[in-house]
């Protein structure tokens, strides 16, 4: 492949290359968690020189999209999300232990995506959206509900599996049964009162405060996944955040 035919020409050729790859990584030509080519490899296949390639990669690096390890080489970075709510909810047992809560599908629908959802999954309004409304439990206590949507085209898969099937964790089944890998998120924090659909799922009062936790959970190619909104009350949140 000659490389420099394939883009741009008016780029830099490292911005050229970094593009290139990113697009390899959204591709899923390299799985999460799967090494790139070295640089020797890069250099050959791109003709380019090392400093380029060492530019390109640093760029990917510094954006999120692969991490090195020493000794081991360069990889596709996997996004983790696991402990993502610790920061914001004790998610704990009686005893102390952090746990993952319980993910539990109350509701699975199909409909036009309301203004909102539209705006935030950058879709055509009327686009049709896979919604869930999903309560997450601890010792069978409810700490959050969820309402999370998703494009249908992407995620049709999802409809043809029993919602009791789904585990505890989402991300791990849009990439084995879509094919759609979460590589980032952005979330935004807000505070409201609770109303009463949200009251009655949380075993709150209405009225009672609430934190409403917003994510938009993005691929490689930086496009929308998922948005979904989290509540939980108020006397369970916590934030946390480490300053380097």
């Amino acid at each position: 492949m000659n490389y420099a035919i394939s883009h741009d020409q008016r780029l830099p050729l490292y911005q050229r290359l970094r593009d290139e790859l990113a697009a390899r990584i959204a591709d899923q030509h390299w799985r999460p968690g799967e090494a790139i080519p070295t640089e020797s490899e890069l250099v050959k296949q791109f003709e380019a020189s090392i400093g380029t390639v060492r530019k390109a990669i640093d760029m990917l690096v510094a954006e999120g999209l692969l991490e090195r390890f020493q000794g081991k080489g360069t990889f596709v970075r996997r996004a983790r999300f696991d402990s993502s709510l610790f920061r914001f909810f004790r998610f704990q047992n009686e005893v102390g232990e952090r746990r993952i809560p319980e993910g539990r599908i109350l509701r699975r629908e199909v409909m036009p995506a309301p203004t909102a959802v539209a705006a935030a999954l950058r879709l055509a309004p009327g686009t049709e959206v896979i919604h869930f409304s999903r309560l997450r439990l601890l010792d069978q206590k409810p700490l959050l509900a969820e309402s999370i949507w998703l494009p249908k085209e992407k995620f049709s898969a999802l409809l043809e599996i029993d919602t009791s099937e789904f585990g505890d964790l989402l991300y791990p089944l849009y990439e084995e049964r879509c094919g759609q890998v979460i590589a980032s998120a952005e979330e935004t924090l807000v505070a409201e009162a609770v109303n009463d659909l949200h009251a009655r799922l949380l075993q709150l009062q209405p009225g009672a405060p609430v934190i409403v936790v917003e994510r938009l959970a993005l691929g490689y190619d930086r496009q929308p996944l998922e948005w979904r909104r989290s509540r939980g009350p108020a006397d369970q949140f916590r934030y946390h955040v480490e300053i380097r």
